[in-house]
């Protein structure tokens, strides 16, 4: 889970109940999650009892960055890895602290040198990369639903959530099959999720609707330990899922690939024509 926060952007919901809910839902499956965190968003007294709840569950706390600047085009490389060392000591005093960087929006960087000498500072502070094999865009999803509770506060949210399940189910089978045409076998899954309203309402109903579709939860911990995780693609620009990456460096699914993998560009239409 990417970005945790105290500013929701809607008064339905605090911090605080947001954050028990979605512990909650974990906890009641007894699974320890990854939660990638980003400083600039919790730093302050509110933000650190946030990310407390979060280690004394057990669950693993990782750097997300400060800034959560896209490291393309727009970020020099210095830019970027201060960025990065400047979030170490917001999260270093927690007990389950992993040496698990996420890239924010998934860009490793738009030229080799850039990705490379990135790399290389991660592998120096003993870093592996919280790599995703299932991106999404639920973050889009909980924008809509969140610009919708602003017009109409009583309106239904029911639809957001069955868009919001479609949506990841249909990303983790597409990404699910990908990886078996890739690798030529399975490897445990990571799916992106964000600290967002939708899921402190709908976490719960996500999980359910998983399991009756056959997946079956594990803890990021033990995800992390597969071998996948290690890979580097030689890609440019680099990033996105760890599968999309890899099915791009073999150059033979180009008529399946898009770039960037998930974005609000491809949920748009579907929820305009919905009414969402």
């Amino acid at each position: 889970m990417d970005d945790p926060t105290v500013d929701l952007q809607t008064p339905a919901i605090a911090w605080p109940e947001a954050n028990r809910r979605i512990l909650a839902a974990l906890s009641a499956r007894k699974i320890k999650a990854a939660l990638f965190v980003c400083g600039m968003r919790v730093d302050s007294a509110e933000g650190k009892q946030l990310i407390a709840a979060w280690d004394d569950a057990g669950h693993l706390i990782g750097n997300h960055s400060y800034s959560h600047l896209m490291y393309l085009n727009k970020t020099s490389y210095d830019d970027f890895a201060a960025d990065f060392l400047r979030n170490e000591p917001l999260i270093a005093p927690y007990r389950n602290r992993a040496s698990l960087f996420r890239y924010p929006f998934l860009k490793e960087g738009d030229t080799a040198e850039k990705r490379d000498r990135f790399r290389a500072l991660l592998k120096q502070r003993g870093y592996k990369v919280g790599h995703v094999t299932i991106d999404s865009s639920d973050w889009y999803v909980d924008q809509r639903m969140i610009e919708h509770l602003k017009k109409q506060p009583r309106a239904a949210l029911e639809p957001y959530r069955d868009y919001l399940i479609a949506h990841l189910l249909d990303r983790a089978s597409f990404y699910h099959q990908l990886t078996f045409d890739v690798l030529g076998h399975d490897v445990p899954h990571t799916i992106l999720v964000h600290y967002k309203m939708i899921h402190a309402l709908f976490l719960t109903d996500v999980m359910d609707a998983f399991e009756k579709a056959g997946w079956k939860w594990i803890d990021a911990s033990q995800a992390y330990e597969d071998p996948v995780f290690l890979r580097e693609p030689r890609t440019l620009p680099a990033g996105e899922s760890l599968i999309w990456a890899l099915a791009d460096e073999t150059g033979r699914f180009k008529n399946r690939l898009r770039w960037p993998g998930e974005d609000d560009t491809y949920e748009k239409p579907k929820m305009d024509a919905l009414g969402l």
